[in-house]
């Protein structure tokens, strides 16, 4: 049978590249020292989800076709597929259950876009997901647990939406222009014999990320350059 990646999993995929981005996970430790004076920092950009996606809209992958934007309410539905699928996830060991954790939930005051290149020849897909919050540090924040739960779990196992999936991660060595970069790059492997591998990228400037996720049988960090270029893009607008 011929492998294809369904809308669904585009989808699937879009919520998660931006839940990831955007969740705090909760991680840090109280202090009872009171905090230090600091300047009072300029307010930060805001953006509309109109604004976001308008910037997706001009994106194009190495082969020069262009992102289709994915339209709002596909991304609302995807959220509700997703954090339903999260829900019953079981990880094996337990403790990677951080990645259904901080993948739960979108914060409210953000805002987002998504938009999507797919390649039958190359039977990969490109997700480009940007989102906006008002607290530049919560998003530095959740990088920062994003790296220590890759560390952490770098083999796992999960049952999700039926299937069993075998998942290795590992560091990839790749910068975006941002202030803030992270990428690595996952194996998967199905119960049903299926493997697939996806690279994600993660760059923060100021309020703003964007993340990019290249999924496909034969998807590896060489092609970091490229998700690079096109968050680089967008955080230019930052």
């Amino acid at each position: 049978m011929q492998r294809r990646i369904t809308p669904a999993a585009i989808l699937l995929t879009a919520f998660l590249a931006l839940a990831g981005c955007g969740t705090n996970s909760g991680t840090g430790t109280a202090t009872s020292s009171p905090p230090s004076p600091s300047p009072t920092p300029s307010p930060a950009k805001t953006y509309t989800d109109a604004d976001l996606s308008a910037l997706l809209a001009t994106l194009k992958d190495a082969q020069g076709r262009p992102l289709t934007v994915v339209p709002a309410a596909q991304i609302d539905q995807g959220i509700i597929k997703a954090k339903e699928v999260l829900k019953s996830a079981v990880f094996t060991p337990p403790e990677c259950n951080v990645f259904a954790d901080s993948n739960s939930q979108i914060p409210e005051d953000s805002t987002y876009a998504a938009g999507t290149t797919v390649s039958a020849a190359e039977k990969t897909a490109i997700v480009v997901t940007v989102i906006a919050l008002k607290d530049a540090k919560e998003l530095t924040d959740h990088l920062e647990a994003s790296r220590n739960a890759s560390a952490a779990c770098s083999n796992f196992t999960v049952e999700l939406a039926g299937q069993k999936i075998t998942t290795e991660v590992q560091p990839v060595d790749a910068k975006t222009k941002g202030d803030q970069s992270f990428a690595a790059l996952a194996k998967q492997s199905l119960s049903t014999g299926e493997k697939q591998t996806a690279l994600t990228m993660t760059g923060i400037k100021g309020n703003l990320a964007a993340t990019a996720v290249k999924a496909g049988p034969e998807v590896t960090p060489n092609d970091a350059p490229e998700l690079a270029q096109l968050i680089d893009t967008i955080l230019a607008h930052g």
